[in-house]
């Protein structure tokens, strides 16, 4: 699998109220950006209709869904997604839930991207959550190689993971998409893994998700070029 090229290694997350809102920052944004994610927060804003008008205009589309469940309901919930013909679709990295979706992917150009450990967690919240000890790198790196194993075109890690993921014999011609992302002196919001764009991809990443310092920005277009450039010096 062929790494991204510069222009589609940013995804701009349209993480706004609904596909009205989304539509209008895609249309600010113009041809500087090629590639976007729609997540759970826009789904019941009409995520799903913006991300096939956005596929209609040409665009890469990327559905952050995070889907889990049991294997026959997600095999079926990502089988019907296969007819819009979008681009990445995000599970849990579960091995389970994994083979089931490219079970569901069948054919098509969907790529599987597997979530690791979500960029908002710390040792705390995982420690809340029952998740078995050790370090947070150690066990996103472990249930990346689980992912990969289990048949994920990629996962989803922070960019402090991807330098020892994209080292994972496992890893060989896999995608990395790393969230948790911030152009340098941006607020860091609910993110607490973060790296800047530059580091991210000179750490392994093909692509980079960026979302609110883009959208908030008063020139998002501007913001996005930015985001761009410093990939570009990579």
């Amino acid at each position: 699998m062929a790494r991204s090229t510069r222009s589609d290694a940013l995804i701009v997350a349209l993480d706004v109220p609904n596909a009205l809102d989304g539509l209008a920052l895609a249309e600010r944004l113009g041809d500087t950006v090629g590639f976007y994610k729609i997540g759970l927060g826009m789904l019941t804003g009409g995520g799903l209709a913006l991300a096939n008008e956005l596929k209609e205009l040409g665009k890469r589309t990327f559905i952050d869904l995070k889907l889990f469940d049991i294997g026959a309901t997600v095999e079926a919930a990502v089988r019907g997604l296969t007819q819009f013909g979008h681009d990445f679709l995000t599970v849990h990295g579960d091995p389970h839930v994994v083979r089931a979706a490219v079970a569901g992917r069948g054919d098509t150009g969907l790529k599987i991207l597997a979530v690791t450990i979500l960029t908002s967690l710390d040792r705390e919240d995982l420690d809340a959550g029952l998740i078995r000890e050790g370090a947070i790198a150690d066990l996103v790196v472990e249930r990346a190689r689980l992912a990969f194993i289990a048949g994920a075109d990629g996962v989803i890690a922070s960019p402090r993971e991807a330098a020892a993921i994209r080292a994972l014999p496992e890893a060989q011609g896999r995608l990395i998409v790393t969230p948790g992302v911030r152009p340098a002196g941006a607020a860091l919001g609910d993110q607490k893994r973060v790296e800047t764009p530059a580091a991210a991809i000179a750490a392994g990443a093909d692509h980079i998700v960026v979302g609110r310092p883009i959208w908030q920005a008063g020139d998002p277009a501007a913001a996005a070029r930015a985001v761009l450039a410093e990939i570009g010096a990579v």
